[in-house]
């Protein structure tokens, strides 16, 4: 029988005003946000470990790009369903479910002896991630009222960036410490007795509530979205680094193929259904308000463009971003013999700027809009830029004092970039799609994430075939996989022209 939310609410019988429904209400926070904090953390924590990996499971340069991007595929390819198994079977199950399988694929990958094991338990990995992680807002949502569920979706913010920021730190640090001689694979043996934390208090106090008239499952969508990014993605990994043999071409015509036909089959059963992966009124203009923005008035009629210009400035933002921390980790481990904690240096600078960015975007947001993650996509082209012409001088000799100038410059244009991007791109969305647009920004963030990251085999791997080469030769393959990074910041900054000036709905 299918409840809605406010009925398993009730159905609960706490007082939220008794003390022992308070520190109930503290542990379901901590659960889900465990569960979130664990997802988003695995998304980035295998970067500054991959040489470590790569010298102990013999991984090739194919099976590297995989290790990474086999769990951000599989996250974006079920971030969509996995939403609608929670309301549509229950959001506590749907969790218990997600964090079990993310906690038994997470020992798998440290327990692992070959890389085709992990990239099989990454993706088992992303797979559970993806059913857990729509379920962390929907919980938040039905188990807080008022200003305790204000407080609760800052924490959802702010566990969201650390995650995302202290990834590849972590990953750094767990694997030069060598804890119990686990080298990498303690950066998925952590996630065990958390994720097990996580499903026995989830089970004990969770809410359980789900959606009287969910939208259906569409599993041959995502089986036909998944096969035809399978498809592009296979041989974009492996042909650079085998001097593209024949049979690439035809499996990437065919997974080009795949797509259209989705896309087809997606529209025919929205219209039978009312149900697809996507959203169409999204893309027709449809879910767009159409009243006035301050000193600017719209057309009568809908626009089309702020949504999608924003989701195809997030998915490029994603691809650079999958394609740049791989290629910058060996550059720093394997071109100038850093250590991963050494590493994991770099990245914390990154980090601290952006944040740093992110803030002043918020301050300046308001007064300049559109202008400031345009202002900076060029600030991170120029820092490339730099940082291009640094490598081409020093080469092998560069330092990490030498390299803090571009990296931080970089990382205060991408924090530039980021929240204003998402803000703007949702502004005329109306509240009704604004959950389904959302998750599109998501599903499209981790897309991007997982086909840059396929990329480096086109752009880096060529000059490192084996991924085993270091000193020179991988200065010289990152030094020409940055003029592709900053050729595609520059085409997201003139993506941005086509988002609304302003954010604000009247």
């Amino acid at each position: 029988m299918s409840h809605d939310t406010r009925d398993d609410r009730t159905r609960s019988g706490r007082n939220p005003t008794e003390p022992s429904a308070r520190r109930a209400g503290r542990i379901i926070l901590a659960v889900v946000l465990a569960g979130e904090f664990m997802a988003v953390l695995d998304a980035s924590v295998v970067d500054t470990a991959l040489p470590s990996i790569r010298a102990d499971t013999g991984a090739s340069a194919a099976g590297l790009q995989w290790i990474h991007a086999a769990y951000a595929l599989a996250l974006a390819v079920g971030l969509i369903s996995g939403g609608r198994l929670g309301d549509r079977y229950g959001r506590r199950r749907t969790f218990l479910l997600g964090a079990g399988v993310f906690t038994a694929a997470s020992l798998l990958c440290a327990l692992a002896v070959g890389p085709a094991t992990v990239i099989g338990a990454r993706a088992v990995q992303g797979a559970g991630a993806a059913v857990m992680l729509p379920q962390v807002l929907a919980t938040v949502h039905v188990a807080f009222e008022g200003s305790a569920r204000a407080r609760a979706f800052g924490l959802y913010g702010t566990v969201l960036s650390v995650g995302s920021a202290v990834g590849p730190v972590l990953g750094g640090v767990l694997t030069q410490a060598d804890v119990f001689g686990m080298g990498w694979r303690s950066i998925f043996l952590v996630n065990v007795p958390i994720g097990a934390a996580t499903v026995l208090l989830g089970h004990r106090y969770l809410v359980e509530s789900r959606v009287a008239r969910a939208a259906r499952l569409d599993p041959s969508g995502m089986g036909l979205s998944a096969l035809g990014l399978l498809l592009i993605a296979f041989p974009l990994s492996a042909g650079g680094s085998r001097h593209w043999p024949w049979w690439t071409f035809p499996v990437m015509a065919a997974g080009l193929t795949v797509l259209p036909v989705l896309i087809f089959r997606q529209r025919v059963r929205n219209r039978a259904e009312g149900s697809s992966l996507r959203t169409p009124a999204l893309f027709s203009g449809r879910s767009l308000s159409n009243r006035s923005l301050p000193g600017r008035p719209l057309p009568g009629r809908p626009l089309p463009g702020p949504f999608s210009a924003g989701l195809s400035a997030q998915f490029v933002l994603g691809l650079l971003s999958g394609l740049f921390f791989m290629c910058w980790t060996l550059f720093m481990q394997q071109g100038l013999g850093m250590s991963p904690s050494r590493a994991a240096i770099g990245f914390l600078l990154l980090t601290l700027a952006e944040i740093t960015g992110a803030w002043l975007a918020t301050a300046a947001v308001g007064r300049h809009q559109r202008r400031v993650p345009q202002a900076g996509a060029l600030l991170a082209a120029l820092a490339l830029s730099g940082f291009h012409s640094l490598i081409t001088v020093y080469g092998t000799g560069l330092s990490m004092t030498g390299m803090a100038l571009p990296v931080l410059a970089l990382g205060l244009g991408l924090g530039l970039v980021g929240t204003p991007l998402t803000d703007l791109a949702l502004a005329r969305v109306e509240d009704e799609h604004a959950g389904s647009a959302s998750g599109l920004f998501n599903t499209a963030t981790h897309l991007g994430i997982a086909l840059g990251v396929v990329l480096t085999g086109v752009v880096f791997f060529p000059h490192d075939p084996d991924a085993a080469a270091r000193g020179t030769v991988v200065a010289h393959a990152f030094a020409a996989t940055l003029p592709y990074v900053t050729g595609g910041l520059l085409s997201m900054w003139a993506l941005m022209f086509l988002l609304p000036r302003h954010r604000g709905k009247q």
